[in-house]
This record gives C-alpha cells, sequence and structure tokens, in this order.
C-alpha cells in the first residue's frame, strides 16, 4: 500500500510550502532490508541543521534547484541519522542528513524560507519535510518522559530511549487570520499588525496577518476569535478555513483562516505582542505588491510578509475575491 502525495486539481493554487509531489511511502519506514538497498540508489539532501537548516541549490538557472548527492557522495562520508523522505514520481527514493554543507562550484547556501516560494512543487516538498524533521531530531536528543538519551528509528520518524519508550515527530498546530471587512472593491480593507518585535529596515515597517498558538484544549477557530481579541482588541465572526502549510522553524502548521470585523470598533493593542495596527485598502495592498511605494506617515513606508509566507498567500487571496 503506498501513501502518495495529494492530488494537486488543476487551477487550485496552494500555499508556497504546501506543495509536494512525493510519496511519504510509510509502509517502508519499519523495512530495515528495504531501507538498506533504498539507500544505494537514493538521492541524498543535505541540510545543515546548524547554519539555520540551509541547503545547496543551484544557481545556474533563473529559478533556483535543489542539489541532490548519491550516497556515495554525501560530504563528511558515512552520514549519521538517515532521514528517508519517501520514492519520487521516477520510484528513486529520496533520504535527508543533518551535516554541514560542502563547497559545491555552481550552488550557493539557501534557508527555505529564501526560496521555498521559488522552487519546483518537488522541490519545496523535499525541503520543506528535510527541514521539519532534522530540526525535530535536533531539538529531542532526550526523552521527555525518562530524560534519558534516544535515538532514531523507523528511518527518522521516531526516536527510542533504552527503556524502549518512543517519541514521534511534533507539529505545533498554531492560527493565522487576514481580518477584512467585507466589502467588494479596492477600497474593501484588511486589518495588518506589526509585531512588536519587528524593527523597521531599510525605511520599511512591516505588516502582517495576526497569528497565534493554539492552545490545548482549544479548536482552531476558537483560537482565531482569542488572538484577534487578545492582540488587538476586535471581535471577529464568519470565520473561515482558506488552507493551510508547514512552518518548519522549528515546527509549526500554520492554519490559514479569513474572518470579518468592522473597521468602526477600536483597536485596542496588547503592546507586548503588537507595535501597531492598521486597516488597508485593497488598494493600498495591491500597489505594494506591483512595487510602488505606500508611506505608513511616520517617515516609512508598508511592507508586506515574505514570499514564502501563508501570510502573504492569504493576503494575495484576498485581493482575489469576488469584486
Amino acid at each position: 500500500m503506498t501513501s502518495p502525495a495529494a492530488p494537486r486539481p488543476e487551477g487550485v493554487v496552494h500555499p508556497p510550502l504546501a506543495r509536494s509531489t512525493l510519496d511519504r511511502a510509510a509502509h517502508r519506514r519499519t523495512d530495515e532490508r528495504w531501507l538498506a538497498e533504498a539507500w544505494q540508489r537514493a538521492r541524498v539532501l543535505v541540510v545543515d541543521v546548524t547554519a539555520g537548516g540551509r541547503t545547496l541549490v543551484g544557481t545556474s538557472t533563473d529559478k533556483p534547484e535543489l542539489v541532490l548527492f548519491g550516497p556515495a557522495d554525501v560530504p563528511g562520508g558515512e552520514p549519521g541519522d538517515r532521514l528517508f523522505l519517501g520514492v519520487e514520481p521516477d520510484g528513486v527514493p529520496v533520504f535527508a542528513v543533518d551535516a554541514p554543507l560542502p563547497v559545491v562550484e555552481g550552488t550557493r547556501p539557501a534557508t527555505l524560507r529564501e526560496v521555498g516560494h521559488l522552487l519546483s512543487d518537488r522541490d519545496t516538498g523535499l525541503f520543506t519535510t528535510a527541514v521539519a524533521l532534522a530540526n525535530w531530531h535536533a531539538r529531542h536528543p532526550y526523552s521527555s518522559l525518562t530524560g534519558l538519551p534516544t535515538t532514531a528509528g523507523d528511518a527518522g520518524w521516531t526516536r527510542r530511549d533504552a527503556t524502549g519508550h518512543q517519541i514521534w515527530p511534533r507539529t505545533d498546530p498554531a492560527m493565522i487570520v487576514l481580518v477584512h471587512d467585507g466589502v467588494a472593491g479596492p477600497e474593501g480593507r484588511c486589518l495588518l499588525g506589526n509585531n512588536a518585535a519587528w524593527r523597521p529596515a531599510e525605511g520599511v515597517r512591516r505588516f502582517s496577518c495576526l497569528a497565534g498558538y493554539v492552545e490545548p484544549g482549544e479548536s482552531a477557530e476558537d483560537a482565531v476569535l482569542r488572538e484577534v481579541a487578545e492582540e488587538v482588541g476586535l471581535v471577529p465572526h464568519h470565520v473561515g478555513y482558506v488552507a493551510s502549510q508547514a512552518w518548519p522553524f522549528p515546527s509549526s502548521l500554520m492554519l490559514g483562516f479569513f474572518a470579518l470585523a468592522d473597521p468602526e470598533q477600536p483597536l485596542r493593542l496588547d503592546p507586548a505582542e503588537i507595535a501597531h495596527a492598521a486597516w488597508f485598502t485593497r488598494r493600498d495592498i495591491a500597489r505594494v505588491l506591483a512595487g510602488q511605494r505606500v508611506e505608513l506617515g511616520d517617515g516609512l513606508r508598508l511592507g508586506l510578509p515574505p514570499p514564502s509566507s501563508i501570510a502573504l498567500f492569504l493576503i494575495q487571496r484576498w485581493l482575489t475575491l469576488p469584486q
């Protein structure tokens, strides 16, 4: 039994890091004989967690492409943990290893944040999965239950201690929401916030969607209501799910929503979380995306989230809502 990547209907646009062509082939993770044979003919993606999860991408074309190695060419000799990512459509297995990146002519190191949106569906799926899995291993050398050292098992999809206690890769659900006024046309507005930890750079103050972690015992929709109320003092309604994507920095799954709110409600910001918040029109957002300046009135201009984020995906989706 296989576990192919989810089919991608034509015309459906997915968040930038929610793209993949990989069959994860989970049924192979405990087949030691098959894994040993698969390694001999595998493609191997090298990710350096200590360098921020960077990998090598080729620079010979306009669009970056992942650089994968044969098992005999993996830098540093025999790697430590072989993390089995899955099987490609051509039948070749793919592994990832956490190791220092070599110097290879015609390549450069890059992070998923920098190039995830530029990569092909295939490369994005490989890189996102490798970073998520490698980050989890790097952060869980000991069992949280027994305190004992752990070692990788199931081809990199579990860790076990000497007592046999087993742990699995962690994913932390977080919500992210674009609050808007429901008004059609260029004067329709969305609410964006500037995180208190973000500092202006090169004359730009960056604004993004509101976001936060889903708390224990809480639904994602209730987290949207709570976070919006806590961060900006608004009571949203008509909360609707849009899409999700992994954000493996180190282990989040971003659940994207739209919600409606009344721009006439006063904003009450939590200064520990949000330094600035404001409503922006579709006209404003479209101008920024077109490379034009939108002044904020304090000597700075409006900046938007990075292109690999689901935040920008939500903003772009809102721009295309029926006018």
